[in-house]
């Protein structure tokens, strides 16, 4: 049985050139945001990745393949499906078999980029450690995917709906790098910094390059998380955002939200609570860390180049 992978005409030519490739997820485009403002903004993401000198390959599963890199027309098919499915490591499997739409997590993303044979992944923010998880133990799959599955991650942080202390501990837990940009601080989604400290400072996308291809050669498994602010002229300040965070949770909580449906529930919330400007924000963070995955992808390229010829 042949691996269900297939890859768009200029992903498959970045393939045959070696030219660096940076994964996207499909959840923000049907999942973050309606029609046609995501299709808009899966384009403009995937533009950023071209103008740093990347090829974007955005992840999705449709009609039994998973697919690296979409065409004009099947990103905009995507952007109108009704009823895709949120997909993580659980599901992919059966969605591929039932021929389901699926627009993959960070975890399901990781999974599809590695089998591609792609290095880095741009995203918005990671899934973590849900804030009252000691009760439900509602913990990401993102952050098991991570310690497992080679793919160094761009993230502006983890979402600052959670519980980012235990996020960070249970990182370090399964031996995951967490690597700030030019940063001293733990970044927090929409905010610039989340009152933690960095756990490990980088300040070139070389430098993240070269400790994706060293975790290779010391044979350790698993991925980086590469945590780069939001900019400035983009944030939200954490006394701003928090309040507005903390009445979001209070309404899932009266109203009985859990599981798959929380997350989801809470950026909604709380885009209505910023009258957009959230959603103005996660577009702003996830265009930057387009562009750096792009930087990385690059030098992840020059240097295996320069390896081979030496």
């Amino acid at each position: 049985m042949t691996l269900p992978l297939i890859f768009s005409p200029e992903v498959a030519e970045a393939k045959r050139t070696g030219a660096p490739i940076v994964a996207l997820e499909s959840t923000i485009i049907t999942h973050g945001m309606p029609y046609p403002q995501n299709l808009e903004t899966a384009r403009l993401v995937e533009q950023q990745v071209r103008d740093a000198g990347a090829v974007p390959a955005t992840i999705a599963l449709m009609d039994g393949q998973i697919h690296a890199g979409l065409t004009p027309e099947a990103l905009e098919k995507l952007a109108q499906s009704n009823g895709a499915h949120k997909v993580s490591r659980a599901d992919i499997a059966v969605c591929l078999a039932k021929g389901w739409t699926g627009a993959t997590t960070v975890a399901a993303t990781m999974i599809c980029a590695n089998l591609a044979g792609i290095d880095v992944f741009a995203t918005g923010g990671i899934g973590g450690v849900h804030r009252g998880a000691e009760e439900t133990f509602d913990i990401s799959a993102d952050l098991m995917e991570l310690a497992q599955t080679s793919v160094t991650v761009v993230a502006a942080g983890a979402k600052a709906i959670l519980d980012l202390p235990k996020t960070l501990e249970t990182l370090e837990t399964q031996g995951v790098p967490v690597l700030c940009y030019q940063s001293d601080d733990f970044p927090a989604f929409w905010s610039r910094s989340s009152g933690l400290p960095a756990p490990l400072r980088v300040d070139t996308a070389s430098e993240i390059g070269q400790a994706h291809l060293l975790r290779g050669q010391l044979g350790l498994p698993g991925g980086q998380l590469v945590g780069n602010p939001i900019p400035e002229t983009a944030e939200i300040p954490t006394e701003t955002i928090n309040p507005i965070i903390q009445a979001a949770l209070s309404e899932a909580e009266a109203a009985g939200v859990s599981a798959k449906e929380v997350t989801p529930f809470l950026l909604g919330r709380i885009f209505e609570l910023t009258d957009g400007k959230s959603l103005d924000a996660n577009i702003a963070l996830v265009l930057n860390n387009a562009r750096l995955a792009a930087e990385i992808a690059t030098s992840i390229t020059a240097l295996r180049e320069k390896a081979d010829q030496s």
